[in-house]
């Protein structure tokens, strides 16, 4: 099966308004084989379990308005359940609203890798800004998943928003340097729009997240392009040797972490901050009182911090490493439509050792703000020692 940029033939008589634009590029950027492909399907006929993993942003996740089959993951999961009906295929989602692939890079092996899938879809092309730096946590992203132990196929999936910025032109790169599937939704969708045979109200409530329409948009560019890399199906006579990685297109910053939970967070000083599991935010260390401080150790040479950002009675702290370079963290934020776990770098590149993060909680606010709370959710760091 050729890898490529896939846009793909999704945009059916019927959602195009009986009309079809024969001319729509379908495969382009061709690149080599996905030898665990073939793998993957010989497992699925012996009837065996296999495991398809979808992470990115709130498009993944969905929300309680699109029930879980109509996401594209269960539709992708749907496909394979009926190609393959002796086999169970289960499906994990680790899409998390309002977030990026340095978050992504950081979360990967607790919220997918651990549970072994044998397919995973990667989707940031909305979240990530399209730059250099989340290019560089994308990539970790890509060498991660594509290292570990269970040797998944991977799909990168580039979504769309309505001011048309996405990162795609950077995370195009990267599937090209390691041969990888690329289905662009950006520009399948584009394509139709331009052309007058679609509106965006069609498939969008809003500026960036798909309706019903819209995930089934995206599920039958995956499924066509599943049924491109399974057929024809030649098992390989033995398991294909994994091949090794290429050098990294940007850098191998992200591919080593360590990340956190607040309940794995040990303090080493601990002053007015408390641990809190109770109502409807994340389990996360709290603290409403100023001049409060917390200290953890970790080691690492880049260091990551995950706090609560929400419209509230939110506060903000003082964060220094080691000692140094203090920086300032808000986490109020102005939207009203909920809160979200933000993720700050809180160092550049560090030696390499055990490092000190001291937080502090300010009595400064911002002025719309009705309170000094803070939750702290993760820590995290790259460039950690193996």
């Amino acid at each position: 099966m050729k890898n490529g940029l896939f846009y793909g033939t999704g945009f059916n008589e019927k959602n195009t308004r009986g009309r079809r634009d024969d001319d729509a590029a379908r495969q382009a950027v061709e690149a080599g084989e996905v030898p665990q492909t073939a793998g993957h399907r010989a497992k699925a006929r012996r009837g065996e379990k296999i495991t398809i993993g979808v992470i990115g942003g709130s498009i993944t996740e969905a929300g309680p308005a699109i029930p879980p089959p109509e996401r594209y993951g269960g539709i992708l999961q749907a496909w394979w359940q009926k190609a393959f009906a002796n086999a169970l295929v289960d499906l994990i989602n680790a899409g998390v609203g309002a977030t990026r692939s340095d978050y992504g890079a950081l979360r990967v092996q607790r919220d997918l890798l651990r549970f072994k899938p044998d397919l995973v879809v990667l989707e940031f092309a909305v979240n990530d800004p399209p730059t250099r730096e989340y290019a560089e946590s994308y990539e970790g992203m890509v060498r991660q998943i594509l290292t570990s132990a269970h040797t998944p196929a991977l799909v990168l999936l580039f979504m769309t928003q309505k001011n048309r910025v996405t990162a795609q032109v950077w995370e195009q790169k990267i599937g090209a340097h390691y041969q990888l599937m690329m289905i662009s939704y950006h520009e399948a969708l584009w394509h139709e729009l331009r052309a007058g045979r679609l509106t965006w109200d069609q498939f969008y409530p809003d500026h960036v997240h798909p309706n019903p329409a819209g995930h089934s948009l995206v599920g039958t560019l995956l499924t066509e392009a599943m049924e491109r890399a399974l057929e024809p199906f030649n098992p390989p006579p033995s398991p294909t040797a994994v091949q090794p990685l290429p050098v990294p297109l940007i850098s191998a910053v992200f591919e080593n972490t360590l990340f956190l939970d607040a309940q794995d967070m040990i303090p080493s000083v601990q002053q007015g901050w408390t641990f809190d599991r109770s109502g409807k935010e994340p389990a996360g260390w709290r603290c409403a009182t100023p001049g409060s401080i917390i200290e953890f150790e970790i080691s690492g040479q880049q260091l990551y911090l995950l706090f609560w950002k929400v419209n509230g009675p939110m506060g903000q702290v003082r964060a220094t490493v080691d000692g140094r370079n203090p920086i300032m963290l808000d986490a109020w934020f102005e939207e009203t439509w909920g809160g979200y776990p933000h993720m700050e770098r809180i160092s550049g590149i560090l030696q390499q050792s055990n490092h000190v993060l001291r937080i502090e909680l300010l009595s400064d606010k911002n002025q719309q703000s009705t309170g000094n709370e803070f939750r702290l959710l993760c820590i995290g760091s790259t460039l950690v020692r193996v």
